[in-house]
This record gives structure tokens, sequence and C-alpha cells, in this order.
């Protein structure tokens, strides 16, 4: 039963992303005084997924690197160079650009491989994706950040590559040798782990809102415009990239939704602690959007029929 309604919980936090917004911009006070606390539930957040992974996730990406290194390659330069693009575009001022840049250069988003299996798509290649891109992120966030953001603001690249290090790839390797040590164990209880995670990503986008509340009435308007066209955009791309390298069907919906989705949740964490309050807005609400335009394409494409075999 417990199962049962984590899973539901796991699989429709979308829902969830949007009703503890609300509550956090009208009622902001409860998530501020949780903020201390943030860099621990990120860093759960990443144990969590850890423990997910497998020996065999790693295995897969070894058995065929040309298309993980297709799909990584494009996903640190379509987002990235999108994101520095619109910023232009829409001369978004200093803080609220580099956060879209910061947004931008963030990895693939967990939740992309739920949604690539409700898609019928490629999960395995959605899983080595993120995985790779999530290993890559604690040189190339900082570092696509600080190389198209820092004519908007300095970036302290090296501050910000030790708390990826930190947040990211200290607890997700944890999660993974604790995986390891204690499979039997871990085992009956691991459909708990991605609820963990999605709970704290909730409350991550939550403090967000809070901690705006009175600067997202003046901004939310373009922001989310250019949230949407980059999300968009992301998913455009992605699909464009599986039909260029000829990929089948699976994995060409695989690299739309992983292109389009970023881990947003980390942009956030990075703005708020070394850039300011009003550059996590586009993350927290990139993160809204993406997990929309996902869940209503996977769902689409859930009720298609693909008669291709897979490569």
């Amino acid at each position: 039963m417990l199962k049962r309604i984590l899973d539901f919980y796991t699989r429709y936090f979308a829902i969830f992303v949007i009703i503890f917004g609300v509550i956090a911009y009208f009622c902001p006070k409860p998530f501020i005084f949780l903020k201390p606390g943030m860099d621990w539930f990120f860093g759960l957040t990443m144990f969590g997924i850890g423990i997910v992974l497998q020996v065999e996730d790693f295995k897969r990406i070894l058995k065929n690197p040309i298309i993980v290194l297709i799909g990584s390659a494009a996903q640190f330069t379509i987002m990235p160079l999108g994101a520095f693009f619109l910023a232009r575009l829409f001369n978004l001022p200093s803080e609220i650009a580099v956060g879209l840049i910061l947004t931008g250069s963030a990895p693939g988003a967990m939740a992309s491989n739920v949604m690539s299996y409700i898609a019928k798509a490629d999960t395995a290649y959605s899983v080595s994706l993120t995985t790779v891109s999530t290993l890559l992120c604690p040189l190339l966030t900082p570092g696509l950040t600080f190389l198209l953001a820092q004519s908007q603001l300095d970036i302290p690249f090296g501050n910000m590559l030790l708390t990826v290090i930190k947040m990211v790839i200290i607890p997700l390797f944890a999660g993974f040798a604790v995986r390891h040590l204690f499979k039997q164990k871990i085992e009956k209880i691991l459909y708990i782990f991605p609820a963990i995670s999605a709970t704290f990503i909730i409350f991550i986008c939550s403090l967000v809102i809070a901690l705006n509340e009175k600067n997202l009435a003046k901004v939310t308007g373009i922001v989310l415009l250019t949230g949407i066209i980059l999300n968009l955009y992301g998913m455009l791309a992605g699909f464009g990239v599986g039909s260029l390298f000829r990929m089948n069907t699976r994995r060409k919906r695989t690299l739309t939704i992983e292109i389009g989705m970023q881990n947003a949740g980390l942009g956030t964490v990075l703005a708020l602690k070394h850039i300011g309050e009003q550059a996590a807005i586009p993350a927290a609400i990139f993160v809204f959007i993406c997990i929309i335009t996902a869940s209503a394409l996977a769902a689409f494409w859930q009720r298609t029929t693909i008669t291709e075999s897979a490569d």
C-alpha cells in the first residue's frame, strides 16, 4: 500500500511542486525558516538518486559510448547557448540573466528518467545521459556559467565547483556505495528514495518562491516567457539531434525530454548560494515549465505505438 502511494507521489510530483509553490507564495515564512538546511536537502536528494543507480547503469554507458557522447555534448551546448542568446534577446537584468544561463548550464533532470519511461522512450539511454551529465556538471555547470555570464556579473567559479562536488558528487557516490554494500536490505526499501528526492526538490522550488515573493510580480511575465522558449527550444533541438544522427524513435524521444529538462533544482541552489535570490527565479520557474511540458508530451507519446525495433 505504501509503495503504491509513494509511486503515485513520485510520478505526479509536478502537481505537488505547483501546490507547494502557491502555498509558499502566500505563506512564505515557514519555508524561509528552513533555508539554512538547503545544502543538506539537496545533498540528500542526490544521495537518494545515488541509491537508485546500479552498476549496470555504468556498464550501459561503456557498451554504447557514442550515443551517450552525442547526447551529453548536445546537453551542454544547446541549452547553455540558448539561455545566453535569450538573455541577450530579452535584455534581462543581470541577476536574472545569470540565473537563466546557470539553469541552461545545469545537467539533465533526474525526473527525465521517469518521463522517458512514461513516454515509451529509451529509459536506459535516459539514465545513462543523466548519469554522465551529473558527473560532468561539477566542471561544466560553473565553467559554462562563468564563460557565458561573466560579462553580466562576477561568477565565483571555484566556489561553485566546490559546492557542486559537495552537494552532487559526494552524496551521489555515497548513495551508490550504500546500495552496493547493503544491497539486500536496501532493495526492500528502494521505492522510498525517489519519493525522498522528489520531496526535497519540491521544497527547494518552494523556498525560492518564498524568498522572491515580492520580486515575482515584477519579473514573472518575461522570465516565464524566456523559460518556456528555452524549454521548447531544448525539446525541439533534442529531437533534431536524434534525427540528425538517425536514431530510432525511442532515442529521439529520450533526447527530446532529456535536453528539454534541466536539473533546475541544482541551478536554484547555486544561484541562492553564490549569486543572489533573484538569480534563482529562472531556475525555480523552469522546474514548473519543464515538468508540465514533459508530462504532457510523455502522456501523448504513451498513447502512440512504436513498431520499429531498438537499435
